[in-house]
């Protein structure tokens, strides 16, 4: 096995130089996880992304890259299932101007202004700031780098001088086909018809607009986005941390929206291998509030052993398990 490493570790090396430079790193998870919803309630959690990053340098210092990713997955029946390689992403840079357009994530997602996600529980992050977000009806999903995303392009510009960076977006989903069940009651048993429709299904373009100020490893920021679909949303997060403790809130509304949401979490580390978390979030289209805890303990070398228990509007989720990264 090692001498086949070494061959392997000769061959990057050796293309490396031929294509300017490639990197190749990623993450993978594994363990056990628990949805009270799910009709198979417990199950195996795995998963590896991959991702590949060529880059190349001009003479006189802008920075162009390329990536892909590619995943291995399962779903909630433990089934494995594996994506990518999805559409590509390409960024160039120079100073302090960054653009990325393809297969990217937005200004919401990226966390180039605002703390969208916060101090996620557990293994495979249960429950986040902006889990009410994606409540029954939210109708409101934020976009970002996917390893089989093929059907949507984001452009995105970034500017960041000293402490202060602003970012805008723009995302544009293609037409699709679509399925449409119609559903027959004629009696006790119900019957369906599954109809396709090519032009069911027109474009979507959504636009985001934020911007930050860190001060003194304090961060601010707010964002604002428009979806010709979910309608206007916005957001405004403040984080930072005090020696051992960091913490972040986040508050933010949306059309799609039965209240305004607020989500606030921290992280405590206990010492330099260990940290527990805590997580609480409300409003949106959710009729409980979401709430959790969680820890990370540090292995070394990239190994972490994570695990948590949390709610998501009544519905009890857990899980424990190994997280690598590469």
């Amino acid at each position: 096995m090692k001498s086949i490493l070494f061959a392997t570790t000769a061959l990057i090396a050796t293309a490396g130089v031929a294509a300017a430079e490639i990197t190749i790193g990623g993450s993978a998870r594994f363990g056990l996880a628990y949805n009270e919803a799910n009709d198979t309630s417990t199950r195996v959690e795995q998963r590896m992304r991959i991702n590949i990053t060529g880059i190349a340098t001009t003479d006189a210092g802008v920075k162009f890259e390329g990536r892909f990713r590619l995943e291995s997955n399962e779903d909630a029946n433990s089934a494995i299932s594996g994506k990518g390689p999805g559409a590509a992403g390409f960024a160039v840079s120079y100073e302090g101007l960054r653009v990325d357009v393809g297969n990217v994530s937005d200004v919401f997602d990226s966390g180039d202004v605002i703390n969208y996600y916060g101090y996620g529980i557990g293994l495979t992050a249960l429950v986040e700031h902006n889990t009410p977000w994606y409540g029954t009806d939210a109708g409101n999903t934020i976009g970002g780098f996917g390893a089989g995303g093929a059907d949507m392009t984001t452009l995105k510009a970034r500017y960041t001088a000293g402490g202060f960076t602003v970012a805008a977006s723009y995302s544009e989903t293609k037409a699709v086909a679509a399925d449409v069940t119609i559903i027959t009651h004629t009696g006790a048993t119900p019957s369906t018809e599954t109809i396709t429709n090519a032009e069911a299904v027109a474009a979507t373009e959504e636009f985001q607009i934020g911007a930050g100020y860190d001060f003194n490893g304090t961060t601010f920021g707010a964002a604002y986005g428009d979806d010709d679909v979910a309608g206007d949303y916005w957001a405004a997060t403040v984080s930072g941390d005090f020696g051992q403790f960091g913490y972040a809130v986040m508050i933010g509304d949306a059309d799609s929206f039965d209240d305004m949401h607020i989500g606030a979490s921290m992280n405590y580390e206990i010492s330099s291998a260990t940290s527990i978390q805590a997580l609480i979030a409300d409003g949106a289209n959710d009729d409980d509030a979401t709430y959790g805890v969680g820890f990370k303990h540090s292995l070394g070398g990239g190994v972490t052993l994570k695990g948590g228990v949390a709610s998501d509007n009544g519905n009890t989720l857990a899980d424990l398990g190994v997280a690598l990264s590469f």
